[in-house]
């Protein structure tokens, strides 16, 4: 019997964000600390099983409000059912015939939700893979972040940018320039410049998310598409200086300037703080790492932040003052 199970991984996006969804630039890293799992094998029918992440059974009124207000209403299922409903409308408009066999398909993710790690798209990917895998279909890898991204923002309603798809389907380091000059068509799919970096040229990393707060992407984003489409002058500035900084921090990287990398990254929490209205406990994070001496920036949509560190005397502090303001810290693992 068929059978495959595939991973996508959390990531952190390290300088750039949020430009990625205004025709920007941005520098992103898979974290292999997390993951998102999905395991498909043929069966008699299309059956998606629920996991705890759609559980409807609790123990109390104040335990549902609980998990609703870190989780958010939705689990995984929506997001598989639009996988696989976007999967069969492309491969039909790209001519690829499908097979008549139907399949069971499961999912755990290990990936903290609504913290800014891309679990979603962590899923959508994960369930791709399957999907390609059980039909023998191959999307191009390029066109694999675009798929990724309709699937979320046309099925879901998720506001979002391409970063978190490209990262997920590179993985390891990866500059990615979505100038519309860069823009070209694969698959079907439109794409842009996406150019993978050695992990090696990073100086050391941590990754810090809150263990009990979170804020859902299309909440964290609020009205700066509505205000960057108005041509407001802070937002559109901003942006195009976030995107400024992911190219800079290119090179600093290629040069091997840890200082300046480090720099960019608060330089990049400094310019999205002028535009959007953050929570006191985001800026805490933030705050308490800086005070440590390391550098820190959101890894995504908030709740979680990362950073450069100098030694481990240093990490040992920002774990310490981190864990006082709630937050959780880990060294991400970023391979090749």
């Amino acid at each position: 019997m068929f059978l495959t199970r595939k991973r996508a991984y959390a990531r952190a996006g390290l300088v750039g964000n949020p430009s990625d969804g205004y025709h920007g630039k941005t520098i992103s890293a898979s974290v292999r600390n997390f993951w998102a799992e999905v395991v498909l094998y043929e069966w008699d029918s299309v059956d998606i099983v629920l996991a705890e992440g759609d559980r409807a059974r609790f123990g109390s009124v104040q335990e549902l409000a609980r998990d609703v207000r870190l989780h958010g209403y939705y689990g995984g299922i929506r997001i598989i059912k639009a996988t696989i409903k976007r999967f069969v409308e492309h491969c039909a408009e790209q001519g690829l015939a499908l097979h008549g066999r139907n399949f069971s398909i499961r999912y755990h993710s290990t990936i903290p939700r609504q913290v800014g790690l891309a679990g979603s798209s962590a899923l959508v990917t994960a369930t791709l893979r399957c999907l390609m895998d059980f039909y023998g279909v191959e999307l191009p890898l390029d066109a694999q972040p675009t798929f990724t991204l309709k699937v979320e923002q046309e099925e879901l309603g998720i506001n979002a940018g391409l970063q978190d798809r490209v990262i997920q389907a590179y993985e390891g380091l990866v500059y990615m320039d979505f100038d519309r000059a860069r823009r070209r068509v694969v698959g079907g799919l439109p794409c842009y410049h996406y150019e993978r970096l050695d992990p090696a040229l990073l100086p050391p990393l941590y990754v810090a998310y809150h263990v009990s707060l979170g804020e859902p992407t299309e909440v964290f984003h609020n009205n700066i598409r509505e205000r960057y489409n108005r041509g407001e002058a802070l937002v559109v500035d901003a942006l195009a200086h976030a995107a400024e900084l992911a190219a800079a921090a290119r090179v600093a990287l290629l040069d091997g300037d840890a200082e300046r990398f480090s720099r960019l990254l608060d330089e990049n929490f400094d310019t999205r703080r002028r535009i959007y209205a953050l929570p006191p406990w985001q800026i805490a994070q933030v705050e308490a790492a800086r005070a440590c001496g390391a550098s820190a920036q959101f890894a995504g949509s908030g709740g979680a932040i990362v950073g450069v560190y100098r030694d481990a005397g240093m990490l040992a502090r920002v774990r310490a003052a981190l864990e006082a303001v709630g937050s959780r810290t880990i060294v991400p693992q970023i391979a090749a």
